[in-house]
């Protein structure tokens, strides 16, 4: 279902002219591995810090909060993983509406920046032990960096390989995002589990905590030169291309208008609500198994660090493998059937996974992660494409930056914080499990409102395609084709010669 009624539709337009081969989008293959490498990057860099601050939350509580009562110290420490999410949507609002003016490209380039600089920093700060606990001041300060530009860094990501990939496979393209997210988290526990392995070995138990958790913030630095180098250079995405030097024409449609951040929660509101319930449902459920389970494994079941991050690896690793396996499926499929998989999954895996991790036992360990990783595939392999899709190109970036991030920050983000209080307050192991599968019961509600999107061109652009024999065979077909509404495409008018010809065909 489109979002405007079709005589609606037309009649905004101002064009019922029928698509031309000429009208599509034909991806250079060159062009779309250069973007995706560089768009990649940074999402893995965002997700390595991610990994490192939930695996090193058991130390850095020691080293923030020395002196202070262990298990709220341990809060303060997870609050400090929360309270980046407190300006991501500030980011959102700010960047995406400027990527929709100025380009993804140049916003992309300052979000890697401000990222790499802001794990860096943490790396270098001194310890409570040496200046007091004022000092989580200015960790605090850098997550809400770091926060800020993420709430640019994937929305713009998204966005960018979204408009840059050919219709048919945009969801397996997408994909690729949280896939590289993954092992970004991977590499993290990796990074952490070698790091902690190594220095305990040559300096004792403590090392970790007399500066060997400085070693993984610092390694952001080298790989945020290595993705700056890489970001600058990407090219433009052709649909922002193409959709802004059209939408010049003043085109009356909202679809076909750049808006400020009021006029998108005006004309775009429903998707808004259908997309934050998706991202409540995904954040929740991504974010409890990388961010939080390491420090519900530590404390609630009593596992070993080093076990734990072993097994998040492996994990994490089989993860990025299956989003785009599971994303190529909703290619052909569609979107919505995988996601009544990923929030029926929850509600039947969740409560038996973390039974297995009360077991204690490394094979109960490496099951109840893998039972509770098959939901969030499911829904990390669809978040992308289906943001990108929910909004037209005009106002994209703006739209899916409020959306995303929004949600994100009230709901995955404050995941290892809620579920921590959540098992203090009830005293009940198993009151994670509730919370994700609440959000679960969410999104299949909003997924009955949700249209379906995949293999269509994305609202207000033309086709995006492979190549040209495809597109000669998407204007063979249109008027059969479901999937093809110029209505939501920002054509230019034919010419009185060309309606003539087309009148005779």
């Amino acid at each position: 279902m489109s979002q405007y009624p079709k005589t609606q539709r037309a009649a905004l337009t101002g064009t019922t002219r029928r698509l031309q081969a000429d009208d599509c989008i034909v991806v250079d293959k060159g062009e779309l591995r250069k973007a995706q490498v560089g768009a990649g990057v940074g999402n893995f860099i965002e997700w390595y810090d991610i990994g490192i601050y939930g695996y090193l939350a058991v130390t850095m509580t020691s080293v923030f909060t020395e002196g202070m009562d262990e298990r709220m110290g341990l809060l303060v420490t997870l609050l400090g993983f929360a309270v980046s999410f407190v300006v991501r949507p500030l980011g959102g609002m700010i960047l995406g509406p400027l990527g929709d003016r100025i380009g993804r490209r140049k916003v992309l380039f300052f979000t890697m920046a401000l990222m790499a600089a802001g794990t860096t920093l943490i790396g270098l700060l001194p310890t409570a032990g040496q200046v007091g606990l004022w000092v989580i001041i200015p960790l605090y300060l850098l997550k809400m960096l770091q926060g800020f530009s993420t709430g640019g860094e994937y929305s713009g990501a998204a966005t960018y390989i979204a408009e840059f990939s050919p219709d048919r496979s945009r969801g397996f393209m997408t994909s690729l995002l949280n896939s590289g997210s993954m092992l970004g988290f991977a590499a993290g526990a990796g990074v952490v589990a070698a790091t902690t392995a190594i220095t305990t070995s040559l300096w004792g138990d403590d090392a970790m905590r007399e500066g060997g958790w400085r070693i993984p913030f610092l390694i952001a630095l080298p790989l945020g030169i290595l993705a700056i180098s890489l970001r600058r250079r990407i090219p433009e995405s052709p649909s922002f291309e193409v959709a802004h030097e059209k939408s010049e024409r003043g085109d009356i449609s909202p679809m076909f208008v750049r808006h400020n951040l009021p006029n998108i929660l005006k004309h775009y509101w429903p998707q808004i609500l259908i997309g934050c319930a998706l991202v409540a449902a995904d954040g929740t459920s991504a974010y409890m198994l990388t961010s939080y389970m390491p420090t519900y494994l530590e404390t609630e079941v009593g596992a070993n660090s080093v076990h734990t991050a072993i097994a998040a690896v492996v994990v994490l690793v089989l993860l990025a493998v299956m989003i785009p396996l599971v994303a190529r499926l909703s290619d052909r499929i569609g979107r919505r059937p995988i996601y009544a998989v990923a929030t029926i999954g929850n509600l039947v895996l969740l409560l038996p996974a973390f039974s297995l991790m009360q077991v204690g036992t490394l094979w109960s360990l490496y099951l109840a992660l893998f039972l509770v990783s098959l939901p969030s595939a499911c829904f990390l392999a669809l978040t992308g494409a289906v943001m990108s899709e929910l909004f037209p190109t005009a106002s994209r970036f703006g739209c899916v930056g409020v959306t995303h991030n929004l949600s994100i920050s009230i709901f995955g983000g404050t995941t290892p914080l809620v579920s921590q209080i959540l098992v203090e307050v009830t005293g009940n192991s198993y009151a994670p499990a509730f919370y994700i599968m609440f959000f679960s019961v969410v999104a299949l509600f909003a997924l009955l409102k949700m249209r379906e999107t995949a293999s269509r061109p994305l609202l207000g652009s033309v086709p995006v395609v492979s190549n040209r024999g495809e597109a000669v065979a998407l204007v063979e077909g249109q008027d059969t084709d479901e999937r093809i509404d110029t209505a939501t495409m920002l054509l230019t008018p034919a010419r009185p010669s060309q309606e003539r010809v087309d009148a005779a065909h």
